[in-house]
């Protein structure tokens, strides 16, 4: 059976993750940490790169995983 993947080259290059912007409780979700632990990364700008529209807070998947890679590149580094 082939997966969304296979049929949608953005996907790749995305890192599988969603094509649309994410929500702290999509970026808790995928972390598994509490909404909370979300909302204080970006008060103390240690989590990924957030912004806002209007009111609402939102994630650009390119950016999380940009994050992502930074912090696996970091720990390896670290070790």
């Amino acid at each position: 059976m082939a997966t969304p993947t296979d049929h949608d080259p953005r996907a790749t290059l995305r890192g599988g993750l969603p094509d649309r912007y994410l929500t702290p409780d999509d970026i808790a979700e995928m972390f598994e940490v509490p909404v909370e632990t979300v909302y204080q990364w970006r008060k103390k700008r240690t989590g990924p790169p957030g912004f806002r529209i209007g009111k609402h807070l939102r994630y650009d998947p390119a950016d999380v995983h940009v994050y992502v890679t930074q912090r696996k590149d970091a720990d390896r580094n670290a070790a």
